[in-house]
């Protein structure tokens, strides 16, 4: 990991997959929540906040838990703030036969017991599911 001017850069994906769940562990998201393969370098800007994923190939992933199936394109980027990603690009949620972009989510500050995750999507919906679903080992 090379670090410059509040910038942190990981190349390869055994760096890059350490420095993003560090980075979502630090601003208080599930570190479940990007399930990337093949990664090819993680960026994350401190002052700004914006973290940029390249993996080699889109992904899809289920999430058991809620029955959910998310896609991850080559490119992920979005804006970190305590609890919340915005302007987020590059994840797309199914919904029937759709795939709307995910464009917001942001984690309840309830207790750990009882916290939602919210997913702010097309024409502002918002879809909730439990914390507990985006864990790293699902």
């Amino acid at each position: 990991m090379a670090e410059k001017d509040g910038s942190v850069v990981a190349k390869g994906h055994e760096e890059g997959i350490k420095l993003a769940t560090s980075i979502l562990n630090e601003f208080g998201l599930p570190p479940g929540l990007l399930p990337v393969v093949d990664v090819i370098k993680v960026s994350f800007v401190r002052s700004t906040g914006y973290m940029r994923i390249l993996q080699k190939k889109k992904v899809e992933h289920k999430f058991e838990l809620i029955g959910k199936l998310v896609s991850y394109d080559t490119e992920i980027k979005g804006y970190l703030l305590k609890k919340k990603i915005k302007k987020l690009k590059g994840v797309k949620a199914k919904e029937v036969m759709l795939w709307p972009p995910v464009y917001e989510i942001r984690v309840d500050e309830n207790e750990i017991s009882t916290r939602k995750i919210h997913f702010k999507g097309f024409a502002g919906i918002i879809k909730t599911f439990p914390v507990e679903a985006f864990a790293i080992d699902d």
